[in-house]
Formats: structure tokens, sequence, C-alpha cells
């Protein structure tokens, strides 16, 4: 009997060793599997693609060359004159880049606003039911699976050349993209405080309010400022459809080959997201130190 213990753990320690090799074999084989099949997915995409080192390398000065044409020459000693020549069209340009940044601020405050409502029933741990689960996790699929730039093309031909189309495009992608966002922050809360007012009686309003709001908010302001800098690169392009802004004026301007125009108007929209992004940023900052305080 004296010896029958010291047996007994060392056959459950070589049953251990063994089945511990055993699951380390399997995790190594999904390891190779894995690798393997991203591997394929990457040379499947080059091929598709067609990514080619030799092309890419050949055609790279042709690049150098097309952002040679977006820039006049500017003389050191003529810079003012130069600049006031490349930039004729700088009081329209200006009007038309305050109307794509309204347009990006609207349709950002309207897709935010219905991505928030409809991250309630897209959330699993906050959904009244699973039916309810999968139609608004499928609704929100389908706003940001269709391009912003296709819902202008059909807004445009619904209600005409304009901003309102614009507006209407982007506020339904951004609808599609913040709803899902908004909704994967709400499944990362902490359930106490809402099983807490739930014990308590509270309606569903006040555990949103109460319990589910202190804790996403700064996520979804984040979100938010995020989407807005998306959304004024996205108002520059449908633009090209009709659907209002800049990006006509953009898109005519390449078209008709003056490539001046389009590098001035250019360099406009990029100084523009830099600007928004340092003054989202420092924005963002004072909210979340509020918040904490």
């Amino acid at each position: 009997m004296a010896d029958a213990a010291p047996l007994e753990g060392s056959a459950r320690g070589q049953a251990f060793a063994g089945a511990l090799a055993r699951h380390r074999r399997r995790r190594s084989l999904r390891s190779v599997g894995a690798a393997a099949s991203f591997a394929t997915a990457v040379l499947l995409a080059a091929v598709v693609g067609g990514f080619d080192p030799a092309r890419l390398i050949a055609g790279l000065p042709r690049v150098g060359e097309f952002l040679d044409l977006l820039v006049p020459p500017l003389r050191p000693d003529h810079l003012l004159e130069d600049l006031g020549e490349w930039y004729w069209g700088f009081s329209k340009w200006l009007a038309l880049l305050a109307d794509t940044l309204l347009m990006a601020f609207l349709a950002t405050a309207l897709g935010s606003l219905g991505g928030a409502v409809a991250s309630f029933p897209a959330a699993a741990n906050l959904t009244p039911g699973p039916v309810t689960y999968w139609i608004s996790r499928r609704l929100l699929e389908f706003a940001r699976a269709v391009p912003d730039l296709v819902f202008a093309i059909v807004f445009v031909f619904a209600f005409g050349l304009g901003p309102l189309a614009g507006v209407l495009a982007i506020a339904l992608h951004s609808l599609g993209a913040q709803g899902k966002l908004f909704a994967e922050a709400n499944e990362n809360i902490d359930m106490k405080p809402l099983e807490g007012l739930r014990a308590a009686g509270a309606s569903p309003r006040e555990e949103i309010v109460y319990a589910v709001l202190p804790q996403v908010l700064p996520n979804w302001i984040s979100f938010t400022f995020w989407r807005f800098e998306v959304n004024v690169r996205s108002a520059t392009i449908i633009g090209f459809v009709g659907a209002g802004g800049i990006g006509l004026e953009l898109y005519e301007a390449l078209r008709l080959s003056y490539y001046d125009d389009a590098g001035a108007i250019l360099v406009l929209v990029a100084l523009t997201v830099f600007a928004i992004d340092g003054a989202s940023e420092a924005l963002r900052g004072r909210i979340m130190q509020g918040a904490r305080q």
C-alpha cells in the first residue's frame, strides 16, 4: 500500500505530461495553419490586386511627376506674388470648403445620434431580445457596407444636386459605423451598476442615463471626433457626384487638367483636416478631464 501512492502519482504525472504535449502540438498546428492561411490570403490579394514590385518601382517616378503638376513654380523672391496667382480662387474655394465642413458637421451629428439610439438594441448585453439584436446588427451592417458615394448617387437622383444629398449620404453611412462602435463600447461596460439599478426598480431610461452613459460617454466622444475627421474627407469626395461642397470644384479641376487649382484645393483640405485634428484632440482632452473630475 505504501508503494501504491507514488506509483499512482507518477502515472498521473505522466498522463498530465502527455496531455500537455498533445495540447502544445495542437496549438502549434493551429498556429501553423493560421499563418499558412494568412500567407495564402496575402498572396491571393496580391494577385487579384495586380501587385507587381517591378511595376511599382517603375511607376513611382510618375507619382512624383503628378505631384509636381499640382504645385506651380514658387520663386523665393516673388513668393507672395506666386502664391496669389496659385490661390486666385481662394475666396470661392474657402466658401465651398465651409460648405463641406458644415455638411460633415451636420452629417456627423445626425449619424452619431442615430448610431447612439441604435447601439442599445445592437449590444448583446442591452438588447431586448435575440431577434431585435439580429435585426439591429444587420441594419447597421447594411448602412456601413454601402459606400457613402453610392448613397450620394441615390440621393442626388432622389433630391437633386446639392448639399442635402451629401449630408444624407454621409449621415447614413456614419450611422452604421457609429452604431457598431457605440454598441461595442456598450458591450464592454461593467454590468454591476446596471444590475443594482434594476434591483432597485429603475426604469430602462434611468438604467441608460445613470449606469450605461457614464461608462461609455468618453469612448463615444472619441469616436465622434474621429468620425467628423473622416466625414470631412468623405464630404470632399462625394462632391464628385454633385452632392455639394468643394468636391465638385476639385473634380472639375482634375477633369479639365487644371492641376494647379487641384493642388491648391487639396492643400486647403489637408490644412483643414490638420486643424480639425488638433482642435478635436484638445477638446477631447478637456472633456475627458472634466469627466474624471
